[in-house]
């Protein structure tokens, strides 16, 4: 189990725990997450890379390799999943602000398929007059799909209702986190609804004592890492513990890490 593996086998960098190593041809993980069907680890990795959906065991060696046949992976940056246990794609990523429509890729049960499979597909747009925006952030709660854009400053979050189709955001709110190198690259929210973690490569933002979907309205903690890469997916593992990737540069990183967010 992975439980066992994190606590037995971890070793220390900083406050991160290096769980696992990445197979190294990984090399541009984006995302990461956790089913409540199965124990594995899936990932998945950005632009330009193949659009396939991958399991890993507690080792970081891939048992599942899912080729979605009817998507392309135009910039996969964020996995998100519900409490059925299925497993959501994040096409969100528009670094070049060329893109109309975004979409998200439903998987179902993954743990089921054997190597190929289609995707249900979402698919929406900015409300009128919004200027393109990139997103490599996102999760599911209470049946809407949350995004954070990726800014230096002022930062869009929207909500994107979790049904097939086609749709137009809303804007939840504006919103501004303090300090330099904000840019979010993942988030997720915790089972029990009552924590929020936003990523980026230094630190996770901590969010909490919220109500509804006022997420900047609560407590906001900002947790450094003491240790920097180019850090892209986040999921939570338990209420008090999340795992991380990030992505492959020279000796640095294709790992997979633990982190407690509660002292």
């Amino acid at each position: 189990m992975l439980y066992a593996f994190l606590i037995l086998v971890a070793c220390s960098n900083g406050k991160l725990k290096v769980v696992a190593d990445i197979p190294k041809h990984l090399k541009e993980v984006s995302g990461n997450e956790i089913t409540t069907n199965s124990d594995l680890i899936w990932i998945i990795e950005d632009s330009g890379n193949k659009n396939n959906v991958y399991g890993l065991n507690d080792d970081g060696e891939i048992v599942k390799d899912i080729d979605i046949k009817n998507a392309n992976n135009m910039d996969w940056e964020d996995l998100t999943t519900d409490t059925m246990g299925n497993l959501f794609i994040g096409d969100i990523g528009n670094n070049d602000k060329n893109r109309k429509w975004l979409s998200i890729l439903k998987i179902s049960n993954p743990e089921t398929i054997k190597n190929k499979t289609k995707a249900e597909v979402i698919r929406f747009k900015l409300p009128k007059g919004e200027s393109p925006k990139d997103f490599e952030a996102f999760f599911l709660f209470n049946d809407f799909f949350y995004l954070f854009s990726k800014e230096t400053g002022k930062a869009r979050l929207i909500k994107v209702p979790n049904k097939a189709g086609k749709h137009t955001a809303e804007i939840v709110t504006e919103f501004n986190l303090e300090g330099k190198h904000n840019e979010i690259t993942s988030a997720d929210i915790s089972e029990d609804g009552k924590t929020v973690v936003l990523l980026n490569h230094e630190k996770v933002w901590k969010l909490t004592n919220f109500t509804d979907d006022n997420f900047f309205n609560g407590t906001i903690e900002n947790l450094a890492f003491e240790h920097k890469s180019q850090k892209e997916g986040v999921c939570f593992l338990d209420n008090n513990t999340i795992l991380i990737t990030d992505e492959s540069n020279d000796d640095l990183g294709s790992n997979l890490y633990s982190f407690k967010i509660n002292n």
